[in-house]
């Protein structure tokens, strides 16, 4: 017995395929996870109000150069630049919005 096995590379009769197994991980474990996730899909739900702030620091900003080029068209970009704010604030608010969903509702 040289300590060399003349059986090792295969057995006749035995097996080629492998044995795989389910590794499964402690519900505690899955459940910090899980908490953990909410928080980075929260977090990236609000990269979107950062977006709502730039939006209608544009919009303000566009109606105070329109009103320096033209200011007789005074109420007409008025009324524009507060569409442009609402559907800016409306689209920061949806973000908000789905964070809360994520965090609370899920």
């Amino acid at each position: 017995s040289s300590g060399i096995n003349a059986e090792w590379p295969l057995r006749p009769g035995s097996p080629v395929f492998a044995v795989r197994t389910f590794q499964t991980t402690p519900k505690a474990l899955d459940a910090s996870l899980e908490q953990a996730s909410k928080f980075i899909g929260a977090g990236a739900a609000t990269v979107g109000v950062a977006g709502s702030g730039a939006g209608i620091g544009t919009v303000f900003g566009s109606l105070v150069e329109g009103y320096a080029r033209n200011p007789s068209l005074k109420n007409q970009l008025f009324s524009y630049c507060i569409l442009g704010f609402a559907l800016s604030e409306a689209m920061g608010l949806f973000c908000l919005m789905m964070a809360f969903m994520i965090l609370f509702a899920l």
